[in-house]
Formats: C-alpha cells, structure tokens, sequence
C-alpha cells in the first residue's frame, strides 16, 4: 500500500495531483476548527463570563483605582469596615485592606496558577503522548509505564508535598500541579494518535518522506486539538480548586499575597460577624470553576453533534 501510494507522488506522475488533492480534501474533512466551536451558544456564554472574571481581576485594580492589595489604612476607625462602606464596595479586613482589591488581586494568582499549570501540563503532555502513540513500539510502552506511575500516586496529596518541601510560592504551586496534569493529557493525545497514526493521510505523509515532527505536527496536532482544549479547560478548573485547598492549608500561595483559597482561610475567623469575608471569594471560585466546566462541556457536545 505503501508503495502504490509512494510511487506517484514520489515520482511526480499524473496521478500526483489528483492524489495529493485527495489526500488534502480528507486532511480538511477531520480537522475539527476551533472557531466553529467559538460560534456555539453552549461554548460562548461560559467562555464570556469567564473573559469578564479574568478582565475583572487584571484590569478591574488599575480601571477602578483600587490601592494595592495590602496597601491597608492605618487606624481601628479602617478596620472591618462592612459592605458599601465610602470608598469600599466590599468594605476592609482587619488590617484595613480594601477587600475588592484583594479580591481582584486575588483572582489573578487563582486564574495564573490556573492557566499556567494546564499550559505547561498541556504541552509536555501533549508532546509526550503524540509522540508515543505515533513512535509505538518500546518507546511507547516506557513513556506509558512511567506515566503510569505516575498516576498511581495521589496527586493532590503528592501536590501538597511537593509544594511543602519546595516552599510556598506561586511559582512552586504551579510547578507542583502541572507536574502531576501532564499523565492526564499524555493518556489523552496517545489513545488519539494510535486512533490517528493509521487513516492514509497519514501513510501518504510518510511516504512522501515526512519527518515524525512534521506529521505530529501538521496533521496529528490539529486533530487532536479539539478533545485537549475540552480536557484543558476541565484542568483549569481543577487547578483553581487544587490551588485553593493548598492555599487554604498553607502549602500554597503565602499571606498576605491573596488569592481566593487563603481568602476563605482568613476569611474563616471572621464568619459569623463578616459571612462575606468566605462567601465573596468562595463565590468567585464557584463561578469561575462553573463556567470552565461549561465551557469543556459546551466543546464536547459540539465535538459529539459533528461526530454524528
């Protein structure tokens, strides 16, 4: 097949264009493109909420002339000052912080932690299962028995000790998590590239005398696409929640740097007099968990309705 395949186009014959268009026309017919997904109601909404929580958080400080996320009044009369106070939405902490800005400020290190964790989880899971599932052979079964093991460890408690031994910093909570995403990932790209590595485009590439870079990258990576962005965004919302419980057992982001997880933790102290001071920023960890799951949610329905 190889060889039927490999004599026209290698030797430039008629029959060459007509294969190659054919070859080309298929390669177009599985790609999935991302932007269809973008056009969907079930994909958009969620996803524009969740662009208005990361614009809120990044730019909501600098748009509204919020003072810095522990630049806190001195004087009792700035403490605790409750909701709709002058000058504070949220009204202060004890230290007299306005508690909308660290709210925001907050929200920054939640959502950092969360994309840079499944950005890095995504890539060097990605490269690593692509590339097992296409090679085959012993170098997939040493990279999937490593991964394997991987996974039999807990990961949130194997997070949280790697993160106690490494120190609490923003920097070690993503390193931890990301550490842990990638056999996630790696499981999913390699069960698409052994399904992928067989369809006759793929032969046609290699007969044509593509490199394995080329092929993982031109015609792999494009299909595979579509199932890791619904997989990632379900991570993003796991790594918020992940970093949150390290935040909240002091394993992760260290006080007074606010993120949402250490908010509910000092926020717990003040409960019955401030409610708010647990239920604002759990509340913003909800929504914006909620609506990353929505988000993979409204992709995989998509995906299944192209499928059919």
């Amino acid at each position: 097949m190889t060889e039927a395949v490999g004599g026209p186009i290698a030797g430039g014959g008629a029959g060459a264009l007509p294969l190659r268009g054919s070859l080309r026309t298929a390669w177009v017919r599985e790609q999935r493109n991302v932007k269809r997904y973008l056009r969907n109601l079930e994909v958009t909404i969620p996803a524009s909420v969740f662009l208005l929580v990361v614009l809120a958080c990044f730019f909501g400080p600098w748009i509204f002339g919020l003072p810095g996320a522990n630049a806190g009044k001195l004087g009792i009369q700035y403490q605790l000052l409750p909701l709709n106070s002058p000058g504070h939405l949220l009204g202060t902490d004890i230290n007299g912080n306005d508690l909308l800005s660290r709210l925001l400020h907050g929200g920054q290190v939640s959502i950092e932690v969360g994309l840079g964790a499944t950005t890095i989880g995504f890539i060097l899971g990605s490269v690593l299962g692509t590339f097992a599932g296409y090679i085959g052979g012993i170098v997939d079964a040493a990279v999937m028995r490593f991964l394997d093991i991987q996974l039999a460890f807990p990961g949130l408690i194997l997070a949280l000790a790697v993160a106690a031994y490494l120190g609490p910093s923003e920097l070690h909570v993503i390193f931890a998590l990301s550490f842990f995403s990638v056999p996630g990932y790696a499981r999913l790209t390699r069960a698409q590239a052994l399904r992928l590595r067989e369809r006759d485009y793929i032969a046609a590439s290699r007969a044509m005398g593509a490199s394995t870079w080329h092929v993982m990258r031109r015609h792999m990576s494009p299909n595979i696409m579509p199932s890791m962005l619904t997989f990632a965004f379900l991570q993003i919302g796991q790594a918020i929640v992940a970093e949150a419980a390290l935040s909240y057992l002091g394993a992760g982001i260290p006080f007074p740097t606010p993120s949402w997880g250490n908010m509910v933790k000092v926020g717990q102290d003040y409960l019955r007099p401030r409610p708010d001071f647990v239920l604002i920023p759990g509340g913003m960890l909800f929504i914006t968990i909620l609506v990353c799951n929505l988000i993979a949610n409204g992709l995989r329905d998509v995906a299944e309705s192209e499928a059919e």
